[in-house]
């Protein structure tokens, strides 16, 4: 089950592992498709990866320390870090090609 967090949870999660934040509005038709992809992509990877959910509206603060600017946004982070990104709704075989390469 995907996992939506404010900022304090999301800034105490995604400094462990990989972890792949879902920035969403809940007004956004897309969005609400990526989180049926996502919860397939979750199911794929199990323990080896996080999935956190942002809303986008509701963490002002961390929209713009990552500089989002629309939605659906994907940011892959590894140890805290950002390595990769993808704005806009996307397949499961782009999602999981992006995350099997910072592995």
């Amino acid at each position: 089950m995907l996992k939506e967090v404010s900022s304090a949870e999301f800034k105490e999660t995604v400094n462990d592992g990989l972890v792949l934040a879902d920035f969403f509005s809940t007004t956004c038709g897309p969005c609400k498709m990526l989180s049926f992809v996502l919860n397939d992509v979750e199911k794929e990877f199990g323990e080896d990866l996080k999935i956190l959910k942002v809303d986008f509206d509701q963490n002002k603060d961390l929209t713009a320390e990552y500089e989002v600017t629309g939605y659906p946004t994907l940011i892959l982070l590894k140890e805290g870090l950002e390595v990769a990104r993808m704005q806009g709704l996307q397949q499961k075989p782009a999602i999981i090609k992006m995350i099997q390469e910072q592995k």
